[in-house]
Parts: C-alpha cells; structure tokens; sequence
C-alpha cells in the first residue's frame, strides 16, 4: 500500500484518522500501533513477524545496555541491525557478485535460495541503529515502553520511504504531542502538496521517462536521450520530495514533526550544496553517524579526509540499492565532492550563480542516468548517444511532454528568486495561520486534493522509485 493509491486516500487515511480522532489520547499511540502493523501486513504479510521479532529484540537490547552502560551490548546491537540489512538487502548481491567471479575463473557455486526484500527495510534499520547510538551518547532517556519504540520504528507515515526521523528528534512526541486542529490543517496542507507532487507531477515525468528507458538505446537519437534523463531527473525529485512532504503532513496531523527532507536540490550551486538539500535525513545520518566518527574534517592530512568522504558516499551509494550502478553513483558523487575540496567549489563560486546552478544540475543529471541504469554496457551507450547527433530516428518523447515538464521546472527553481522563497516558507514553514487564512488554505488544499484523487482513481499508471529501498 502507497499513499498515492486509492485504497489508501479513500480507506485507509480517512478510517484512520477518524478511529484516532474518537480515541481518547491515552489510546491513540495503540490505534496508531494497529494501523501501522496493519499498513505494513497489506504490502509485506511475510516479514510483518521478522519485523516485531527484531524491533522487540532490540528494544530490550538497548534497556540492558543504557542499565549496564556496556559497550558490547551497543556494538551488538548495531550489528544486529546491520546484519538483518545484509541478510536481506545485500546477501543476494553478494552471491550474485560471488558467483560471477567463480565464473571468471572457471568455477563454479552451488544455487542458494534467493531472499526476498522487505520493504522500507533500510529506513527500519537505520532508525533502530538511531535509537541505540542516540541512547549510548546520552541524547535522550531510552523510552520505557515497549509499544512506544515499537511506534517509533513502523509508524507507518514515515516505515517505507523515510525521511529518517531520529530518535531525539520525536522521542517527546512519542509519548505527548499536541495533535491540535491546527496542526491537523497544516499537516493536510503538506500531505496535499505532496500527493500532487508525486501524482501529477512525477506519474507525468515517468511516464516520458519510461518510453525512453524501456527503448532500445542503440536506436536513440540525442534528443530522446537528453528528454529522458530530463524527465527522470524530475520525476525522482517529484517523487521521493513528494512522497516525503506527505509523510511528513501525516506525521503532523498527529502532532509529530518529522524532519524536512529536502530543501530545493535543483538550485543547487555544487555537489558539496546539493548534498545539504538532498535526501537530508540520510545525508545528514551519514555525516553524524559515520563521517564525523571516521574523523570528519578533523583530520591529519587531506588523503583522510578524501578517504573519509569517498567511503561514506560509496555507502550511501550501496545504502540506496543492492547493485552496482548505486556503488558507481555514490563513487560519482563522492569524487565530486572531493573535487569540491580540491578546486571545483573555488571555482563555481567565482561563477555567475546561475551557471553555477546549471554545472552542477547537469552533473547531478548524468548521476541519474548512473543510478537508473543498472547494466554498465546500457550506461555506456546511452552516454554515448547523449552526444549522438547522427541518429536520424523518431524522437521517442511526445509533444506533451513539454507542457508537462513546464510546472516541474518552476516548481523546482521557484525559490531561487526571493519572492518563491516567501512563498515556500508560507507554505511549508508557518505553522500558525489566521483564520481567513485557514479558509482559503482549505479550500485550495480540497481542491488539490480532490483532482490528485480523481487521477489516482483515472489512471492505473503509478510507479514509486524509492518503495524497493
């Protein structure tokens, strides 16, 4: 179940929200329980059991480390987390890279049974891997009950897709939080916002995306190639932000705050800049818990320090999928952000600010074609047809595309200008409006709603990138 399905906006959400609001707030952190195991059960019935199994194991690991002050019970516990993510993320991969290599020189491996992915299981652990570190340094008290880190690890808002919400950041709300109506507003508001995001924006991006990607790259003429990672650039922008700006608008509607997530990446000046307004929860979790631990920019000599960036973007390359085109794509970006530190940010900040944006969307662009495409023979082709201007084939991208692709350029570059910045920050960062305020909101708000939902129920057309991560 995705938020952008009918079954979701038109059942699940509204008998949801009506069971919590009835409830009396000593019970609403179980119906919020019982939903969310029921939201996970419906796209996952398999591992709805490894999932409880592990969260309760945790829960009384960490108890145990926080009375005993051990280290060994932290390290346990984070190993445990880690290997639950290997053992169904990356097991598969490494038999596969395995067997490959026993191939390569003349040998061959016995066929083991392929393990299927839970989804949102990176999300999971890394949000268990949270709640222990965030217990061990001190930053906030381990909770006492059970049911509420059960909560914190599958509130379904945030289970499949993110953002990454800390321990410290909710660990108040989890067990008081003020679900007021004006917060119930807001948190439709954002919700709206992303589900037309990701319905009528990113749905029409993948649509050219797919006629492109799905074609034979040899017959590609330039103009195809160029169109396609256009709409993927867009559609993966639309389509994660949006899915994550409606996480967050659930998460509000019962008094929680989640962490924005992104912070308008295409108008970006550098790699070094679109890694603070891309996928924020997980580059900022990488950073704390695992670049600055390495040393961060603390460190002897510059070869540590483009140590210590490199690994941590192949990692997040590896964290975003079990393959190797995603260990390329964070290879790519970290050299970049090497480059970065070495002269390139010197420089694009020496540039006019909109070439500096238009360098670094492009390179951010030629990254996608790496993290979309997983065969490294297709890569090079469709690279290579980019600059192909002899093909005299029909150009795959249809007349509309342009129209469509139109609101997806304003909306990403909107707050380069200050007045698109104001906008913004009324719509995503008030949180108190006067009443006349509230009445037009709601209105547009139901009207954007209702049209999302009439295109949900219109089309069968509806992928999700980032629901396999």
């Amino acid at each position: 179940m995705v938020f952008s399905s009918s079954l979701f906006v038109l059942f699940f959400l509204p008998v949801f929200l009506l069971t919590y609001s009835l409830m009396p707030k000593k019970a609403r952190n179980y119906v919020l329980l019982a939903f969310s195991l029921i939201f996970y059960a419906w796209g996952a019935p398999r591992f709805i059991f490894v999932l409880i199994a592990t969260t309760i194991v945790n829960f009384y690991l960490v108890a145990e480390m926080d009375k005993r002050k051990s280290k060994t019970l932290m390290i346990c516990s984070v190993i445990l987390n880690l290997g639950l993510l290997f053992v169904f993320k990356y097991f598969n991969f490494f038999i596969d890279t395995t067997d490959s290599l026993m191939h390569l020189f003349g040998g061959t491996m016995p066929k083991i049974m392929r393990i299927a992915l839970p989804i949102g299981i990176s999300f999971f652990v890394f949000q268990s891997i949270t709640y222990t570190i965030d217990v061990w340094r001190g930053t906030h008290q381990r909770l006492k009950r059970l049911s509420d880190y059960v909560i914190y690890i599958i509130a379904f808002p945030q289970m499949i897709a993110g953002p990454i919400v800390r321990f410290g950041t909710i660990a108040d709300e989890l067990i008081e939080r003020n679900d007021s109506f004006d917060n119930k507003l807001i948190g439709f508001y954002k919700f709206s916002i992303g589900l037309a995001k990701k319905v009528l924006i990113a749905n029409a991006m993948a649509q050219e995306a797919n006629l492109v990607f799905e074609a034979d790259f040899q017959t590609l003429n330039a103009a195809s190639a160029w169109m396609g990672m256009i709409a993927y650039t867009f559609q993966i922008y639309f389509d994660f932000s949006g899915y994550s700006d409606m996480a967050i608008g659930l998460g509000q509607m019962m008094g929680f705050h989640y962490p924005e997530n992104f912070k308008n990446p295409y108008i970006s000046t550098s790699i070094t800049d679109f890694w603070k307004r891309w996928h924020i929860s997980l580059s900022s979790f990488i950073k704390d818990y695992l670049y600055i631990p390495l040393g961060g920019n603390r460190v002897k000599t510059k070869h540590r320090l483009y140590f210590n960036l490199g690994l941590c973007f192949l990692l997040s390359g590896l964290w975003h999928g079990a393959a190797w085109n995603f260990i390329f794509w964070g290879a790519f970006h970290g050299l970049f952000l090497i480059l970065d530190r070495v002269f390139l940010l010197k420089l694009l900040n020496r540039l006019w600010r909109p070439i500096s944006i238009l360098i670094t969307f492009i390179i951010v662009m030629f990254g996608w074609l790496i993290f979309v495409i997983e065969d490294i023979g297709q890569l090079t082709t469709y690279f290579l047809h980019l600059f192909d201007f002899s093909q005299n084939t029909e150009t795959l991208i249809k007349p509309i595309f342009f129209p469509m692709l139109i609101p997806a350029v304003i909306f990403s570059i909107l707050p380069y200008w200050n007045f698109g910045q104001k906008i913004q920050n009324f719509f995503f960062c008030r949180e108190n409006y006067k009443t006349w305020q509230h009445i037009i909101l709601f209105v547009c708000f139901i009207l954007l709603f209702v049209i999302s939902t009439s295109h949900i129920i219109a089309s069968d057309f509806n992928p999700f990138i980032y629901f396999r991560f």
